[in-house]
């Protein structure tokens, strides 16, 4: 009943308590960073009902608590502040202590326009999967909005991203059923492209990442 809950307190956890660390200090930018949270996560709360209602997705009751709220369990509405603000630290602790880390632009607009010019087809050969479609088109708009408004946190985000996704194969692999003998969170195959790596739905990387950067993207501009 608590595995769900578990992930979410386990995965904010040591990035809640390091948020104090005296260099970094990251709790001075907590007002943009909640902000940010807040904004983002009714977005993806509206998107989740949605999905919910329309058995595109659901959950365990066997691995959450009992409180539904919009046919969700309290512990999904928790995902949407725990994963999210456990991966923008990663993010921006990569920027404070590697500062010069980064991809160069050119080549971060290169590797922008290849994913978009992937993406596309594929959302236009999979109208009938609700998933696939509503998923990476807003995928493919964030990748527009770091192009040509953000393309400086997108040479430093595709860095953090690909070490936001080793905790993210963790935590999202139990979710999905690796390890468990039933997933927390199901998905209708009907709904998906039905590739999965190990457990996952090859879909949620895209979902992160539009989870994750449009975070980065707010922060930003509240931090101005």
């Amino acid at each position: 009943m608590f595995l769900y809950l578990l992930l979410n307190l386990g995965s904010i956890s040591i990035p809640l308590l390091y948020s104090f660390e005296k260099k970094m200090r990251f709790i001075k930018h907590w007002k943009a960073v909640f902000l940010s949270l807040i904004i983002v996560s009714i977005f993806f709360l509206i998107w989740d009902a949605i999905f919910t209602a329309n058995g595109v997705w659901g959950f365990n009751p066997d691995y959450h608590l009992n409180f539904l709220l919009f046919g969700m369990p309290i512990d999904e509405w928790m995902f949407f502040i725990c994963i999210p603000y456990a991966s923008i630290f990663i993010h921006y602790s990569l920027e404070y202590f590697k500062p010069n880390l980064l991809i160069s632009e050119k080549i971060t607009k290169l590797i922008t326009a290849f994913f978009i010019l992937i993406l596309l087809p594929v959302i236009f050969m999979n109208t009938d999967k609700a998933y696939t479609l509503v998923n990476y088109s807003f995928l493919v708009f964030v990748l527009l909005m770091g192009f040509f408004f953000g393309i400086k946190h997108l040479q430093r985000f595709y860095i953090s991203f690909l070490i936001i996704l080793v905790p993210f194969f963790i935590v999202n692999g139990v979710l999905t059923g690796t390890g468990i003998d039933e997933p927390v969170v199901w998905y209708n195959n009907a709904e998906n492209l039905g590739i999965r790596l190990l457990t996952i739905p090859i879909e949620d990387i895209g979902y992160a990442f539009t989870m994750i950067f449009g975070n980065v993207l707010l922060i930003e501009k509240f931090k101005k």
